[in-house]
């Protein structure tokens, strides 16, 4: 596909001549004249239709022009109807909500909420382990801001929970807005396409691939150590060494606090957690109704079974524990908030299957809202009655809060039923995190089926299964790369990586409805976010917030990843765009 075509600037500015073809990108004329104070030799440049003009060298490379180059939204529809792309339209408004409550509830509810209550804590300082605001709040005071590991909420998650609703509330109604307008598989990655040009869409596709598969094993972790817990139940032990992570950075203890490992590596493998990734990506290959329809019967046993913690727990509450209510001030209601809000990631996965709904101007909106509201009610149901049923600190680095706390409860006298609920608790568990984990598989194959269809990665990505018509190797690949990470890894160091890849994807999000609202105001919404820019600008600032409440470590392993994405579109991708020069 051609490339716009430019032309030296002569004395008197000049647009630049329109693209011969209307379909590859929006590298149209700026309008207006160019400042007359510039008097350097070069071309003008810009993205329709704003008014900005970037000033480049004569014979610069194409480089530059690529990277700001844009998708056309009419063009992405189009080529997403394609008999060789295309994706079945199956899913409505209730569907959509039980796939975004499938992967919210069962990613945090029942497993990070024990890290983002107790925290990560360390026995010495480091300025890797302490959270970016602390750092930033001692600089500003002339102290070293470092603290021992990252700060646990305690019962004051209850108030995290509010943040992240809130910050969820305001990027919810931007995910609206973009999803009812660009209905397409991709989500962010393709939001970005079609606003800020390729290469913030390529930074946001390499992070939501992060952002996917590290939710998915922080699951998968949570769903070994809850079957570990079902097989004490039933009075079957076996050895710890291939149903616990490689790396436990706090160690592994019994009940009664006795080391079964030491902090740090062990020989051993998750095998529980490796095996239930390959078998849902078999689940995922066979087709999406199929999916949707098992995901609906789980994400209601889910509900009751927290309906049944709730209910239970409530009677058992010691109000003791609810003191101190906030053992680490507002850093430890920050760091909690940001380590739990990657669970909210079903706002993106709600979004991800936008194509293949029957009418998603309609329900993809009512499926993001619905998602928002009932995971803030589950989640602040549990967090109370968890923190009042056991101490804070006992539920640190557990891969099994609340069974857990059920059966530490169970052992106090009068408790007895709690043993029976414990059982019911753990099967919609059990149940709700393999939920989680498919919504989780099915929104990252999207996500590499979307790049691929753009040319940004390998075709083989967004070939379609001839029978099933799901991107069959796509989603056995990420089951692959997922699977295998699964049974190294604890559960509090992959859930910090998804949380900062999220919040990153969310700020994006909420940019590109600004920059829709100013260069395509015409277009129609099927869902408008209100009070205009606002809602936008702070949700950018809430998520930039909750982002700083993340270690310094996670920044780096982060930036890192980026680095290596950059890597890969300069040498790889970019070359196979369509709108690289030379490329038909």
């Amino acid at each position: 596909m051609p490339a716009a075509r430019i032309k030296p600037r002569s004395r008197k500015p000049h647009a630049v001549s329109p693209s011969a073809n209307p379909q590859a990108g929006s590298l149209l004329a700026a309008p207006g004249p160019a400042p007359a104070a510039n008097r350097r030799s070069g071309i003008r440049f810009s993205l329709y239709p704003t008014p900005y003009t970037l000033f480049l060298p004569s014979g610069a490379p194409t480089l530059p022009r690529q990277i700001f180059a844009t998708k056309s939204i009419d063009k992405l529809i189009t080529e997403s109807e394609l008999p060789e792309h295309a994706l079945k339209k199956t899913l409505g408004p209730v569907s959509l909500t039980a796939l975004g409550i499938g992967i919210v509830i069962g990613s945090g509810i029942f497993t990070v909420i024990g890290t983002a209550i107790g925290g990560n804590p360390a026995a010495t300082a480091s300025w890797s382990e302490s959270p970016v605001i602390d750092l930033v709040w001692g600089a500003l005071h002339h102290t070293s801001g470092v603290v021992a590991g990252r700060p646990g909420a305690g019962p004051a998650l209850v108030v995290s929970l509010v943040l992240v609703a809130t910050v969820c509330a305001l990027t919810g109604l931007c995910y609206a807005e973009l999803a009812s307008m660009i209905p397409i598989a991709g989500s962010a990655y393709t939001y970005t396409y079609a606003t800020m040009g390729e290469l913030v869409a390529w930074i946001i596709g390499w992070d939501l691939i992060l952002e996917y598969a590290f939710a998915n094993m922080s699951v998968s972790v949570g769903f070994a150590a809850h079957l570990v817990d079902l097989l004490d139940w039933l009075g079957i032990h076996l050895s710890p060494k291939w149903l616990s992570p490689a790396y436990l950075p706090l160690g592994l203890q019994d009940l009664a606090g006795k080391d079964i490992y030491a902090p740090g590596l062990h020989f051993g493998f998750d095998i529980p957690a490796f095996l239930i990734v390959l078998i849902l990506t078999v689940v995922l290959v066979l087709g999406i109704r199929e999916s949707a329809r098992t995901n609906n019967v789980m994400v209601l046993i889910k509900i009751g079974a927290i309906l049944t913690f709730v209910f239970f727990g409530i009677s058992f509450i010691h109000p003791a524990n609810y003191h101190p209510f906030s053992p680490n001030g507002w850093s430890g209601v920050l760091a909690g908030g940001s380590i739990i809000f990657f669970t909210y990631i079903g706002f993106d996965a709600v979004s991800t299957a936008s194509e293949e709904c029957k009418q998603p101007q309609r329900d993809v909106p009512i499926g993001i809202i619905a998602t928002l509201i009932v995971c803030t009610i589950l989640y602040a149901g549990v967090s109370i009655v968890l923190t009042g049923l056991v101490n804070w600190q006992s539920v640190a680095g557990d891969g099994a809060p609340v069974v857990n706390a059920l059966k530490r409860a169970a052992l106090l006298p009068g408790a007895h039923r709690l043993h029976w609920v414990r059982l019911a608790v753990l099967f919609g568990a059990l149940l709700g995190m393999i939920s989680s984990i498919m919504v989780g598989q099915y929104g990252q194959a999207r996500i590499w089926f979307a790049m691929s269809r753009d040319r940004l990665l390998p075709t083989a990505f967004s070939n379609v299964h001839p029978r099933f018509r799901t991107p069959a190797f796509a989603t056995i690949i990420a089951g692959i790369l997922v699977a295998i990470p699964s049974g190294l890894f604890d559960v509090g160091t992959l859930a910090e990586m998804s949380n900062i890849g999220t919040l990153f994807a969310f700020v994006l999000v909420s940019i590109g409805v600004v920059v829709l609202r100013y260069r395509q105001p015409e277009r129609p919404r099927g869902f408008r976010v209100p009070l205009g820019p606002i809602i936008p600008i702070l949700s950018i600032l809430c998520c930039i917030l909750l982002m700083a409440g993340l270690p310094t470590r996670t920044w780096i392993r982060f930036f890192v990843w980026l680095a290596i994405g950059l890597v890969v579109y300069v040498f790889y991708s970019r070359k196979r765009s369509e709108f690289y020069e030379g490329n038909p």
